[in-house]
């Protein structure tokens, strides 16, 4: 912001160098393409993710079914439970449980149960497949708006970032030819440096 204010300012000083202006020209460009360019990316991503998961939750809800299983009996001693989706902070207690499946075949699995002491007969939902096969319970519009939301805002972060790396590389660039012409500007002038009556 402050080589954008300077740009105003120093427009026509005669102290201006070429490079200040082009330094300047160039943050309110980036500054500008910042604005517009993340905005962009990450309203077209945030639009492509969201359609992409609202696709994959109608798919879910479509291949993924509730069903009720009655507990046979208590499992003791629970193997780690690795499923991100599952490992909540809900209770979650092993048990033997029954169900029938939307084919109608009949299951006997070890499953995860929200029940804080389950019982025989206890009854508690599961999410299945079509042939009754256990799976993790399908996503819900809501949490993936959210990570459409949060992938657009990543992109937009991205782009902004992007452009900013693309501008200070530019700069990089610029001081580095302008120490080099310093450089070359002493190394002319170095031999005389100081002497009087040399050269002038």
């Amino acid at each position: 912001m402050r080589a954008i204010s300077g740009l105003w300012r120093w427009r026509r000083n005669p102290l201006c160098r070429t490079t200040d202006l082009a330094e300047a020209w160039l943050a309110f460009a980036a500054f500008v393409l910042i604005l517009v360019a993340a905005q962009v990316t990450g309203s077209l991503v945030g639009t492509a993710a969201q359609e992409a998961l609202q696709r994959s939750v109608r798919a879910q809800h479509e291949a993924r079914h509730p069903v009720t299983a009655a507990v046979v009996r208590k499992l003791d001693r629970p193997p780690l439970d690795a499923d991100p989706e599952t490992s909540t902070g809900t209770i979650r207690t092993r048990v033997l449980a029954d169900w029938t499946a939307p084919d109608g075949t009949s299951h006997r699995r070890p499953v995860f149960a929200g029940l804080k002491d389950p019982g025989r007969g206890d009854t508690f939902r599961i999410w299945t497949d079509d042939h009754g096969r256990t799976v993790a319970r399908p996503l819900d519009p809501a949490t993936a708006s959210t990570y459409a939301v949060l992938a657009g805002f990543g992109a937009a972060l991205a782009a902004g970032g992007l452009v900013e790396g693309g501008r200070r590389l530019v700069v990089r660039g610029m001081l580095r030819r302008r120490y080099t012409r310093w450089d070359q500007a002493w190394h002319r002038a170095g031999p005389d440096w100081g002497r009087t009556g040399t050269g002038s």
